[in-house]
């Protein structure tokens, strides 16, 4: 499929009957979480699907081009929010979805992961799947253009679980506005978990046992 981001794969075993779509954040690349699989011992065989975001000029960063899912435009990143380049995406990943799903994947075995503006990226399109998905990872990340969802959202995305995870201490991606994401989908009925821990804008292990737990119990 010509459409699709180009993308790392890695299987955990033969014949896998899980997928688990892996966003990057800012300015990386596919293979960035591509050790986690190492990390996280599953009980099925897993289809790891680690895409590229395309380059794109990023205004907060002087116009640079870089890997980047959408634009940041300001130092408040819930602020004037690149709505065409997140829906851009939310394309590109649908397709990614699209080509699990044909490939023998049922939609309710297919995990969409990010990690902050990934896990973005990650949040917006699971919510949205006209396909009930099989849960959502939204690592040191928030919910992009939030006043959509309620209008967006199909009725079947509120049994989608989410996991979410925050550092205290992050200064990239405000651990208030991650908490103020889930509150604020918590408000709205979806199911979701909330996980924070005494680091920054990374990964800890103590998380990626709690994502390993939060997997596991829906396989």
């Amino acid at each position: 499929m010509s459409s699709v981001l180009p993308h790392i794969t890695l299987q955990t075993g033969k014949n896998p009957t899980y997928s688990i779509i892996w966003l990057h954040g800012l300015g990386a690349n596919g293979s960035d979480f591509v050790p986690v699989v190492d990390e996280i011992a599953l009980p099925h065989a897993v289809r790891y699907i680690f895409p590229h975001a395309p380059k794109r000029p990023v205004a907060i960063n002087g116009g640079f081009v870089m890997p980047a899912w959408y634009d940041i435009r300001s130092d408040d990143i819930a602020e004037a929010q690149d709505a065409e380049g997140i829906r851009e995406s939310q394309r590109a990943v649908d397709a990614l979805i699209a080509q699990e799903i044909s490939s023998g994947i049922a939609p309710s075995h297919i995990f969409l992961a990010g990690f902050s503006q990934g896990g973005a990226i990650a949040l917006h399109c699971g919510l949205r799947s006209e396909k009930r998905l099989g849960g959502i990872l939204a690592l040191s990340t928030y919910l992009p253009l939030a006043e959509t969802v309620v209008a967006e959202a199909p009725p079947s995305a509120l049994e989608t679980p989410i996991f979410m995870a925050h550092g205290r201490n992050d200064p990239i991606v405000p651990y208030a506005l991650g908490k103020a994401s889930f509150e604020r989908l918590s408000a709205l009925g979806y199911k979701v978990e909330w996980h924070e821990y005494a680091m920054q804008h990374t990964v800890c292990m103590e998380e990626v046992d709690a994502i390993t737990l939060w997997l596991k119990t829906r396989m």
